[in-house]
């Protein structure tokens, strides 16, 4: 099976896998990130092979909704690529991309070690930030029945990453807690260009939120 094939019967797999899930992390966030890393791995000169698999593969098991088990996505996602016809390189490369690719938390350094890595870990947090990055944090956030605030409760720079892991603080503490930091945490040229937009629109969506809570606007 050529590449191109193996890519699009991945596509088909994931969207079925995926499909109507409710908490931000579902099909068409897939597809998001899978755009973001073909723009991005473009422009870079990346594998495209890798970059668009890993993409789309990132959270076919995603560790939050199994436990906390890390290594269900990069286990999952080598099964599937075995099945699909893909080369072992290949497929050790996707599964390490899969197994680094998440924030872990604000004093938790996550670096990539290839080029790939790199785009798409920026294609993916470049979802998390800017409007659809709002977006899905308050989905996520009523999935798990948090608050979306509380003023009386601060928000926390996690030391670790089994210390984020607990974390259960209202959906305003994670905009400190992790999407405010993204922008800085870009690799790619690229992705630090698209970034500078997302984020100011969040800074302004902020200020407007405490207006209104405020009763001022």
């Amino acid at each position: 099976m050529n590449k191109a094939d193996i890519v699009e019967k991945t596509k088909a797999y994931v969207r079925e896998t995926l499909e109507g899930e409710g908490s931000g992390h579902d099909w068409w966030h897939i597809y998001r990130v899978h755009a973001n890393a073909v723009h991005i791995g473009e422009e870079e000169g990346a594998d495209m092979f890798v970059v668009e698999l890993a993409a789309l593969l990132h959270d076919i098991a995603d560790y939050k909704f199994h436990g906390g088990d890390e290594e269900i996505g990069p286990r999952t996602a080598r099964e599937w690529l075995e099945k699909a016809g893909a080369d072992e390189e290949t497929i050790a490369h996707v599964c390490q991309i899969i197994r680094d690719i998440s924030f872990k938390g604000a004093g938790v350094q996550t670096p990539m070690k290839t080029k790939e890595g790199m785009v798409v870990q920026d294609a993916d947090r470049l979802e998390a930030i800017g409007a659809i990055g709002i977006a899905r944090t308050f989905a996520y956030g009523g999935h798990k029945n948090r608050e979306i605030y509380n003023p009386e409760v601060a928000a926390v720079e996690h030391a670790s990453s089994e210390e984020y892991k607990k974390n259960n603080s209202h959906t305003i503490a994670h905009f400190y807690e992790k999407l405010l930091l993204l922008k800085d945490r870009m690799n790619t040229a690229a992705a630090k260009k698209m970034a500078e937009g997302r984020h100011k629109f969040m800074e302004e969506y902020l200020d407007r939120f405490y207006k209104e809570w405020k009763g001022e606007a």
